[in-house]
């Protein structure tokens, strides 16, 4: 039983070589046509997909099923699906379906706390990111944002007289509306 569990037979192994060649060989023709998007994470899309097409290419590999030819073309599939799914994110209603929204997690020293409990942020994963960007003031920080890929973007500079453009907070939810307007986040103002 120890046997079966850590060996396998050679023929198997020689199986899994020519198997690995064909799905690598076909990953970077796919890539290729594809464009480099295919593996960005710049959606929440784009994550799932990545994930999709590991799993499809290391299930194709060690097991028996599917058989290489099968793998191949579930992945032209998921590529093509992706660069489907991709164009047509240049509507507004399938990006809105498609994608989540960036979310403000913080601005000029303020938490919303709202934004952050629907997110999963905790004040320690905050106070890391900052730390992270190199923030030694929290006055220098212009906002925090929660981007659709999961990571936590901090916008900051040392020269107090620079104010955040606009245009950077475009399509992230609550940024419109953080001053002081009726049915804002809850803030929470952190003290340095």
């Amino acid at each position: 039983m120890f046997e079966e569990w850590l060996l396998a037979p050679l023929p198997n192994l020689g199986f899994i070589v020519l198997a690995a060649i064909g799905m690598y060989v076909a990953v970077i023709i796919f890539t290729k046509l594809a464009g480099l998007r295919s593996f960005s994470k710049m959606s929440s899309f784009d994550f799932a997909m990545t994930v999709a097409i590991g799993s499809l290419v290391a299930t194709t590999v060690v097991a028996k099923n599917p058989p290489l030819l099968q793998g191949v073309v579930a992945l032209a599939a998921l590529y093509g699906l992706q660069k489907l799914v991709s164009n047509l994110r240049r509507f507004d209603w399938v990006g809105n379906l498609v994608d989540n929204r960036p979310v403000l997690l913080m601005r000029h020293g303020e938490m919303f706390l709202d934004n952050m409990r629907s997110t999963g942020v905790t004040e320690e994963d905050l106070r890391s990111k900052l730390r992270e960007a190199n923030v030694l003031e929290l006055s220098q920080v212009r906002a925090v944002v929660f981007e659709t890929t999961g990571d936590i973007s901090v916008l900051h500079t040392k020269d107090t007289d620079v104010e955040l453009e606009g245009w950077l907070l475009e399509g992230v939810r609550d940024a419109e509306s953080h001053i002081e307007m009726a049915g804002s986040p809850e803030p929470r103002h952190v003290s340095a």
